[in-house]
């Protein structure tokens, strides 16, 4: 059938945009308040908090100019859109992520080698906290606009700054057991304990965004394609098999083998398929590209195809078999069929 657009254009820069800039605004606020803290306490806890502040005003100045791009539409040159760029800032901001918590061990263990003094821990203690309250709301308000306008950049900045709380959250735990015992060794402990963490969640997020640009399945995603087939799959379409997906920010890509009546002209078959293609880019959430190569149906098929007056059926229609995921990206038909 060749090629089938999505209409719909979704007006998510907007959005993805004030997102963006709260985030960038809200993490130099913090950057600031947490590098007061540390001049003010000499903890190497709370240097570890902040210098994972720097990482996030990075990664929000990067997020700024990615949604920008990503969301302008597929052309000539970029004919998948320009989404896949979100995938590699959060990459960057993973590696950014890994790299501070590098910093903060090298820094830690010195500290803990040499000795450092501690002062002034009660403000220390409530700057941190405070900052630790703020990035939680920031890193939910983030990923609730990620997931809704599908901006794989927020959703991993989002993630970020969450991380951010756990680790202030580290601190503040760290900074009242060194009140408590008086060792003052503990606050560089918690610091390495504070990076482990950060490395854990820069290597996740490097992860995930180099599976992203290489189009590694998403189990989640194509659940969401069985489950539009499945509400719209008509009479029409026999079988459905063999579907690979790509996806770029807001724009997905779907090829499929469709499973259709042998004796249908190209008349028909045009018709029919093109108001199956209809229904489904009407009812996905995304924008969505369709690319359907036709199959002739055989014999075997006769007990799953409902089509009606069906002039070569050899036996009578009993059901349709359910659609499920395994079957929808099986490059052969199931086993019913062969």
């Amino acid at each position: 059938m060749g090629y089938k657009f999505s209409p719909i254009v979704q007006n998510v820069e907007k959005d993805q945009k004030l997102a963006s800039l709260v985030s960038l605004i809200v993490s130099v606020g913090l950057l600031a308040a947490k590098f007061w803290a540390f001049n003010n306490t000499g903890s190497q806890a709370i240097f570890s908090d902040a210098m994972e502040s720097i990482v996030n005003v990075v990664a929000a100045i990067l997020v700024i100019f990615v949604v920008a791009y990503a969301s302008q539409p597929a052309d000539r040159d970029h004919p998948y859109g320009h989404g896949k760029i979100e995938h590699l800032s959060a990459a960057f901001e993973g590696g950014l992520i890994s790299f501070a918590a590098l910093m903060i061990i090298i820094d830690a263990i010195q500290s803990l080698i040499t000795g450092h003094q501690l002062n002034n821990l009660n403000s220390g203690l409530m700057v941190v906290a405070g900052a630790g309250f703020v990035n939680l709301a920031l890193g939910y308000f983030l990923i609730t606009v990620g997931k809704r306008k599908n901006s794989k950049a927020l959703d991993a900045s989002g993630r970020h700054v969450i991380s951010d709380f756990w680790t202030s959250l580290g601190v503040v735990v760290g900074l009242f057991l060194v009140k408590w015992t008086g060792l003052v060794w503990l606050d560089s402990v918690a610091a390495i304990i504070v990076s482990l963490f950060l490395a854990k969640t820069g290597v996740a997020l490097v992860r995930e965004s180099m599976a992203g640009l290489l189009d590694e399945e998403s189990e989640d995603a194509l659940q969401g394609v069985v489950e539009v087939i499945s509400q719209n799959l008509s009479t029409s379409v026999i079988q459905v098999h063999h579907l690979k997906m790509i996806r770029s920010g807001q724009f997905h890509h779907i090829d499929a083998h469709l499973v259709v009546p042998e004796y249908w002209d190209v008349k028909a078959v045009h018709t029919n398929i093109e108001s199956f293609e209809n229904s489904i880019i009407k009812s996905y959430k995304y924008n969505l590209e369709l690319h359907f190569h036709l199959d002739p149906c055989r014999r075997a098929y006769c007990r799953y195809c409902n089509v009606p007056e069906c002039p070569i059926r050899k036996e009578s229609f009993e059901k349709r078999l359910p659609i499920d995921v395994g079957q929808l990206t099986d490059p052969e038909e199931p086993a019913e069929f062969q």
